[in-house]
């Protein structure tokens, strides 16, 4: 599930229609059963294929919630999860609380993470993704997980 940024229209009741390519593999993976919830650090939203969300919930349970940095996460990223379906078009409903939450209207762009999407107002993406173009990363070191990758 890797791709770029491609908006995608929003339509009156907040439905976002998935593209065609993933449709067939969302409804192999999980029935069309996915999970949408906030991103803890951007304004934008992360939806998951159903299995790849109860990885994610059971990683996130797990958690010792003694420090207040944990108690926030789960309480981001678990408290606002709902389970979306896709329909018979490949649309999912976007509810209203987290269509607020990123700022959501009539455009969004959703790109492909491997085991997630994320949707974003199509305005922040462009905005976002031009800050992370212009950053200069010549003198930033890469973290250890990412030392053995090959580009």
């Amino acid at each position: 599930m890797f791709f770029g940024g491609n908006p995608i229209n929003l339509d009156a009741k907040g439905r976002m229609a998935l593209p065609t390519r993933f449709r067939e593999s969302l409804a192999e993976c999980c029935n069309g059963r996915l999970t949408m919830t906030v991103h803890h650090q951007d304004r934008c939203l992360l939806l998951y294929p159903y299995p790849e969300w109860e990885e994610i919930q059971r990683k996130l349970t797990r958690l010792p919630n003694q420090d207040k940095q944990t108690r926030w996460l789960q309480r981001m990223v678990l408290g606002h999860a709902v389970e979306v379906e896709m329909d018979g078009s490949g649309r999912v409903v976007i509810p209203p609380r987290l269509r607020a939450h990123a700022n959501l209207d009539k455009r969004v762009v959703l790109a492909g993470l491997g085991n997630k999407f994320e949707i974003w107002n199509e305005e922040v993406w462009d905005h976002t993704r031009d800050e992370w173009i212009n950053e200069d990363h010549a003198d930033t070191d890469l973290p250890d997980t990412l030392g053995s990758l090959a580009l």
